[in-house]
């Protein structure tokens, strides 16, 4: 098979009319043509995108079902941490997601979750120790050590920490790392321990201090965490250190676009055409050791085909000489697989919600510790608020001045008591948002404005054993098309669903517009940003299933300022 099309070539930096021979899934041989090319073949073909660090999870998807929606933007693979089903199922998790990766040409290297659970401050379905970690690694489909997010364990030189980075090193795959706002001195041990890349980055300067001790910078834009925007001048003066990523992304926002989008942005800022193609499509290949063509002689026929150099509309997307996207459209099969789970906790009752002060007080007010959201980032700030007693006790949400109650329940148990808070940053109304992700153990967090639709949220979660799921806490039904409590269930792991992308999407978008419209969330992706504030390895609060958590030093912290 023969394809002509100008040829962008990422290593000798140049276009060029060029007639491509493809044979047995390769490129057998390139021609190129000394005559312009007709005005329908002015495309372009260049290598595929590749997203240098994602959680599949977080799409909400299993693999063979995420590569059906990424495909049509020009993805051919992705560097994949599948440590959010490993959190639940353990080894099994990780198995499940090769096995269903497998069944598709998309080009999906995993790495060996480091950190399960991710901290001893939360409970997790599972744990790996570095014999299980070790294991991994010797797979062949497991490409690197995923993020070490356990920075103090590095520092502190903890004996298990170095044994999972020790194995990777014996068995030459990278590892990956994860230190946010981590700076001097104490970044330049974490990485000197053999740790190569960072997508943590949130300030220009972080990152510029980062990539000068010689750290791949991979620059994210997902759905909650979005910091292309401070990053990208990076990319100008490090070229060969930078890389693109989503990390997480959610199911709608998959189906409006990936890599190709950070593509553009970065030639509309005034990028460098071929430093960011490089960052896109060649950075990762050499990083991570990619059996993935980039367009020479010999090399897997791995590639994409788009209108123009500008928006990079994708036309068609080829996969080992096959293709698997044209115009907007994929040529992947859906196919179904199995639904692993575990999901012991019962339904509550809205009592089990209430938040009652750790001493008894006649006070009519109380100062309390507050975890403030920010809209676009998945670290949280430390703040307090004034909140009023109830009558009998009880610490009351203030939802007019933005001062709502935060919960997480542990799944993987009958009966466990509600770890309670307070957030700031939701701007809800009324009602609750409930979630079963909740990075990175996955338990249950949920936010809301009372216990009665808290309690709603939740249950709505438990009974479909994962979901995501708003409640208006209301009594009756709607006449508008919703119920009083809507659910999306998760029934893989708690994180992925069932049902079709293009489905699925289009239902979460439903969720999200009652979040927002229903309940008036303010934030962009109000369940991303719900998911993460379970994750004690990012500052500065946060909350888990054990209580009030200070990420920054690393201990537990009581929800009333004062208490001692």
């Amino acid at each position: 098979m023969k394809i002509i099309s100008h040829l962008v070539d990422l290593h000798d930096r140049r276009i060029f009319p060029a007639e491509i021979t493809i044979a047995d899934g390769k490129i057998s041989k390139i021609t190129e043509l000394k005559n312009a090319l007709a005005s329908g073949e002015t495309n372009f073909m260049l290598p595929g995108f590749i997203d240098a660090h994602v959680h599949i999870e977080s799409s909400m998807l299993p693999p063979s079902e995420f590569a059906r929606l990424a495909v049509v933007h020009g993805t051919v693979a992705t560097v994949s941490d599948p440590h959010e089903i490993a959190n639940v199922l353990g080894v099994a998790g990780v198995e499940f997601m090769l096995h269903d990766a497998r069944r598709v040409p998309l080009k999906f290297c995993f790495g060996a979750p480091s950190c399960v659970p991710a901290t001893v401050f939360e409970t997790a379905g599972a744990k790996l120790d570095a014999d299980d970690v070790e294991k991994l690694l010797e797979k062949p489909e497991i490409g690197y050590l995923s993020e070490m997010m356990n920075f103090p364990g590095v520092l502190n030189s903890d004996p298990e920490i170095l044994a999972k980075i020790k194995a990777a090193k014996r068995l030459g795959k990278p590892v990956d790392g994860h230190a946010p706002g981590l700076r001097g001195e104490s970044a330049r041990q974490y990485f000197a321990a053999g740790i190569t890349t960072d997508h943590e980055c949130f300030t220009f300067e972080e990152g510029l201090g980062k990539a000068k001790l010689g750290v791949k910078i991979l620059i994210r834009e997902g759905s909650a965490a979005r910091n292309f925007d401070v990053l990208w001048p990076l990319l100008n003066e490090f070229p060969h250190q930078i890389m693109f990523c989503s990390d997480d992304k959610h199911p709608d926002d998959l189906v409006r676009g990936h890599i190709n989008h950070l593509v553009a942005r970065a030639i509309s800022n005034g990028c460098d055409l071929f430093d960011t193609l490089r960052a896109a499509c060649l950075n990762p290949v050499g990083h991570y050791n990619l059996k993935v063509g980039l367009l020479r002689i010999g090399d897997p026929a791995d590639f994409i085909l788009v209108e123009n150099l500008t928006d990079f509309r994708v036309l068609e997307t080829w996969i080992d000489g096959k293709k698997v996207a044209e115009n907007g459209r994929s040529l992947l099969p859906r196919l179904t697989c199995d639904a692993p789970n575990k999901f012991l906790a019962k339904t509550r009752l809205p009592s089990n919600f209430h938040l009652f002060p750790k001493r008894k007080t006649s006070a009519v007010s109380q100062k309390v510790n507050v975890i403030r959201v920010f809209d676009g980032q998945i670290i949280s700030g430390k703040e307090t608020g004034l909140v009023k007693i109830s009558a009998d006790g009880r610490l009351l949400a203030d939802p007019e001045n933005d001062l709502i109650f935060i919960a997480v329940l542990n799944r993987y148990a009958l009966e466990k008591p509600v770890a309670l808070g307070f957030v700031r940053g939701f701007g809800l109304k009324n009602g609750a948002l409930a979630s079963s992700v909740a990075h990175d153990s996955h338990n249950i967090v949920a936010v809301g404005v009372d216990e009665n639709a808290i309690c709603a949220a939740v249950n709505a979660v438990i009974q479909a054993r994962g979901g995501i799921s708003a409640s208006d806490g209301s009594r009756a039904e709607s006449n508008d098309g919703f119920g009083k409590t809507e659910i999306l269930p998760l029934p893989i792991a708690g994180l992925m669903s069932l049902s079709d992308g293009y489905s699925l999407a289009a239902d979460y978008s439903k969720l999200d517009f009652f979040a927002k419209n229903r309940l008036g969330c303010v934030l962009s992706a109000p369940f991303m940003s719900l998911s993460f504030l379970a994750l004690p390895v990012i500052p500065a609060l946060k909350m888990t299933d054990l209580g009030l958590f200070d990420a920054e030093k690393f201990e537990f912290l009581e929800v009333e300022e004062n208490y001692l």
